[in-house]
């Protein structure tokens, strides 16, 4: 029996995959992919879409986990991290947006009625958060000056448009009619806000504790699943949006500390679902119109663009960044976003957009997406062009960090918190070393957060709660869990999400050590190894062999098995470098505070005449010294770096660490 509908998703999904590719090809957002495979299937181009109705039915769940992720990457305390971006910047750039856009729509006579021209103004006023976010992440400009305005800007777009939905369905009834709707939807709006707010704080996190500890991602999964779902239709029995209810599903789960697994693995559904959304927006457009109408629809997006673009960088001038930030931050806004098509929807259903100005409001918004990567691309030549402008030097001063946020950088990411994760972080906490701890056990993680370790509850092998560790700028990953499967799939992404990050992964046999390698971890430390090396000491102890022949031995069977692992890992010949010098060894150490050799230079100690070592560099708080100059002088608590064969290296490091005689009898300066 054939299924209409699952024929029009297999065209449906083919074609998108088609039309992706060739977007990936030419760098073009994947947004504007769907709309053209929207454009093509539908009933303005080659009408190969029968089932429309189930297809726009589709595109409403997609709505909905769409604005549930949302509301879960929407917290109260990340607003106030960056408070002053979010409010002051967000609301300037919405409210300056939508009256100047009122204005110009009015003036033109663009609009029919009150309500159409007010409602125009919203959709102008919003941007792409999927189409901006992802092009500044490829250009690694997320936590530029420009990067984290834009950021502020675009999260409260996100925010805004729940109370420009609710509003919308009034813009079509007269002010009299909308004064007597308001006072029902008010009082429904604050219950349904208090039950979101006593359901977050006293339920939801408790339901989804005890679903978590049965650790089954399916059962998690559905809970989540029934959560959005769930509220969403709870709000639209009351009168209120599909959008709204599930954008308060989201809130819900955000306060929570399962957020960033619920969020991994809802992000799936809500892609595929999604894509239905901007493909039946697609499927709307009318390219014959496009194409009669074709020079004042570049005009308008020609417009668009310059009015966004000039509001956003006002609003970044008059935050106090200067102008370079601006030119980049008003390029980076100056399309039309994927909220407005749902808020456009809503302006459908409800009459206030229709014919000329719904297929002109189309056409301009798939034009200015379609127009970001190459405008973002051009950013830094106009802002260097304009630069050389004798403008006021006020204007001109360099870029400054944004203060409101300070991103964890530079720290270790620790995936596991049994024994070997706990003494990782231990020793972390004792060096000053920041980190962060990502743990699949909710009772674990209640435990610890009590006890203020940086710990946090997620799935590992999801790319968001990588992220949420900001494994993007960690020095060092420790990868310390029992699922093999996992610590494959984990080393694998972490590579990709951290090409230059320092990548250890502890497994439990000898035979993952190889595969593990291939995915890119830089240490593999196999637990089986370690147990038998552990046993054959305690075995030679018990032959009273002295104990610094031990050390020698266990020291030489380390090297020996870990460089044979390594020899099958032909691709990456850097790592090999322990080969070529099997005896050689860097290592550091701390001068104590009142150790006799502070205040002498490296000429006058002269560890390579002495120790046959090299002190290749000197760490001092926050400045390091490469190749430190011979008349160097060393100072309390500075780490020396050493480079030399292990035995001298092993005398000149416990000479440092007790400031004792040399154990050759001389006496150093």
């Amino acid at each position: 029996m054939e299924i209409p509908l699952l024929k029009d998703i297999v065209i449906l999904f083919g074609l998108s995959v088609i039309v992706l590719y060739g977007c990936h090809r030419f760098n073009i957002p994947t947004i504007v992919g769907f709309l053209v495979t929207g454009m093509v299937v539908g009933p303005y181009g080659l009408k190969l879409i029968r089932a429309l109705h189930e297809v726009e039915m589709l595109a409403e769940i997609g709505v909905v986990l769409l604005l549930f992720t949302i509301g879960i990457e929407f917290s109260l305390e990340k607003l106030l991290q960056i408070k002053k971006t979010v409010l002051v910047g967000g609301s300037l750039q919405v409210g300056l947006t939508s009256v100047v856009a009122f204005f110009l729509v009015q003036q033109f006579a663009i609009a029919g009625s009150t309500g159409e021209t007010i409602l125009l103004g919203f959709l102008i006023a919003l941007s792409s958060t999927a189409v901006v976010l992802k092009l500044l992440q490829e250009r690694a400009e997320v936590d530029s000056p420009h990067g984290g305005i834009t950021l502020g800007i675009l999260i409260f777009q996100d925010i805004i448009i729940v109370p420009m939905i609710l509003v919308t369905p009034f813009l079509a009834g007269s002010a009299i009619h909308l004064h007597a709707s308001m006072a029902p939807l008010l009082a429904k709006g604050i219950l349904i806000i208090g039950l979101v707010l006593i359901t977050a704080k006293w339920v939801v996190p408790r339901l989804l504790y005890q679903v978590a500890r049965t650790r089954n991602h399916e059962l998690f999964l559905l809970s989540v699943v029934v959560i959005c779902f769930g509220v969403a239709w709870l709000t639209a029995q009351a009168g209120l949006s599909l959008a709204l209810g599930a954008f308060l599903a989201g809130l819900i789960i955000s306060e929570s500390e399962y957020s960033h697994h619920a969020l991994g693995n809802i992000l799936p559904f809500r892609d595929v679902f999604t894509t239905f959304f901007f493909v039946s927006i697609g499927m709307m457009l009318d390219l014959g119109f496009l194409f009669r109408q074709i020079l004042p629809i570049l005009l308008m997006t020609g417009g668009v663009l310059l009015l966004k673009s000039l509001i956003a960088g006002i609003v970044a001038l008059i935050l106090g960044f200067p102008l370079r930030t601006g030119i980049l931050v008003g390029l980076a806004l100056g399309q039309i976003g994927e909220f407005s098509f749902i808020l456009s929807r809503v302006g459908l259903e409800n009459g206030l957009l229709g014919g000329d100005i719904y297929q002109q409001f189309l056409s301009v918004t798939i034009l200015s997406m379609a127009s970001t990567p190459f405008l973002l691309a051009l950013g830094p030549h106009v802002a260097a062009f304009v630069a050389r402008l004798p403008l006021p030097s006020g204007l001109k001063r360099p870029d400054e960090a944004i203060g409101e946020t300070s991103p964890l950088s530079d720290h270790l990411v620790i995936i596991g918190f049994g024994v070997n994760g706990r003494n990782v972080a231990r020793a972390a906490r004792a060096a000053g070393i920041p980190y962060t701890i990502i743990e699949f056990n909710p009772d674990t993680v209640r435990k610890e957060q009590a006890r203020g370790e940086p710990i946090f509850y997620g799935d590992a092998t999801r790319e968001p709660v990588l992220s949420r560790a900001r494994i993007e700028t960690a020095r060092v990953v420790v990868v310390a869990i029992n699922d093999p499967t996992a610590t494959r799939h984990i080393t694998e992404l972490v590579r990709r999400l951290n090409p230059s990050g320092y990548l250890i992964v502890r497994t439990r046999y000898v035979q993952e050590v190889h595969p593990l390698y291939e995915l890119g971890a830089n240490e593999v430390i196999p637990e089986e190894f370690e147990t038998s090396v552990e046993i054959f000491t305690r075995v030679l102890a018990q032959y009273l062999i002295p104990k610094d022949e031990i050390e020698k031995l266990v020291s030489h069977i380390r090297a020996d098995g870990y460089q044979m692992f390594r020899s099958l890992w032909t691709s990456r010949p850097m790592d090999r470098i322990n080969l070529q010098l099997p005896e050689v060894e860097i290592s550091a150490v701390r001068l104590p505070q009142h150790a006799p050799l502070v205040g002498k230079t490296l000429a006058q100690l002269d560890f390579r005449k002495q120790f046959g070592v090299s002190v290749v560099a000197i760490r001092r708080g926050k400045h390091v010294f490469p190749n430190p100059d011979p008349d160097q002088t060393l100072q309390s608590n500075d780490v020396l770096i050493l480079l030399g064969k292990t035995e001298p290296l092993n005398q000149l490091i416990r000479y440092l660490e007790t400031s004792s005689t040399p154990p050759d009898g001389t006496s150093l300066p």
